[in-house]
């Protein structure tokens, strides 16, 4: 596993309030990192046009929108961003949601992820929306309508990542929030790993955003966890 390989493992998470806060961050951080996610706050702040910028730069974005509404709704806004050069779209991993963002890509390469249970959510806060299953039952469920539905991967916490590989098989791409390095502060978050834990437990990427953006140094910070990521890897592939 080259640096180069673990690097394209981290997403950086642009959850900045201004574009311009966002792009002196890619600036900051350079070629340590080659992917970023873009999610609500900087979208609603003017964020689209810099996912396009990014991706005619050469770097990977991943747009964070969890669009969820009727299917003819997010097929035709799955088609727009399709255009925008983006990797990777979020949608709830409702089967109607997916199978319409699913059915608009066309030739497109941009993959569809499903988000299935917040990372901010536990069991109890399933129970207070009115689902019927915890956490691991209602993400083992979405998993396997994921795939009925053909989607690309799915957005779960680190610690359903095993069980989720081992359901799922290799095709699938598990993309993992709630990262922490160790000693890192958990903010909102309640399900949560370490890097090197995360890639263990079978993760395709990592999406990482105050622990890097908040750093003093947010380029060492970044450097650190994809040398975690490399070292990880080295550490299987030798076992």
């Amino acid at each position: 596993m080259t640096i180069d390989a673990a690097r394209d493992k981290l997403i950086v998470a642009l959850d900045l309030p201004s574009v311009a806060d966002a792009r002196a961050m890619v600036a900051h951080l350079g070629d340590a990192v080659s992917f970023y996610k873009i999610g609500m706050e900087l979208t609603y702040a003017g964020g689209l046009p810099l996912a396009q910028e990014l991706a005619r730069a050469g770097k990977k974005v991943f747009l964070d929108l969890k669009l969820h509404d009727i299917p003819n709704t997010v097929a035709r806004a799955t088609a727009q961003v399709a255009e925008m050069g983006a990797t990777f779209l979020t949608v709830h991993a409702y089967p109607q949601t997916m199978r319409a963002a699913r059915g608009a890509l066309g030739s497109s390469s941009l993959k569809i992820l499903a988000v299935t249970v917040m990372t901010s959510y536990d069991n109890s806060d399933l129970a207070q929306a009115g689902y019927a299953y915890g956490v691991q039952e209602l993400v083992a469920r979405r998993a396997r309508q994921a795939q009925e539905a053909q989607v690309h991967g799915l957005i779960l916490s680190p610690e359903e990542a095993p069980a989720m590989r081992a359901l799922l098989g290799p095709d699938m791409l598990l993309v993992t929030p709630g990262v922490r390095p160790a000693g890192a502060e958990l903010g909102d978050q309640k399900r949560v790993m370490t890097p090197a834990r995360a890639i263990a437990g079978g993760a395709n990427h990592l999406v990482v955003g105050r622990p890097v953006t908040q750093a003093p140094d947010p380029r060492a910070a970044a450097q650190a966890i994809v040398q975690e990521i490399a070292d990880q890897i080295a550490d299987q592939i030798a076992k």
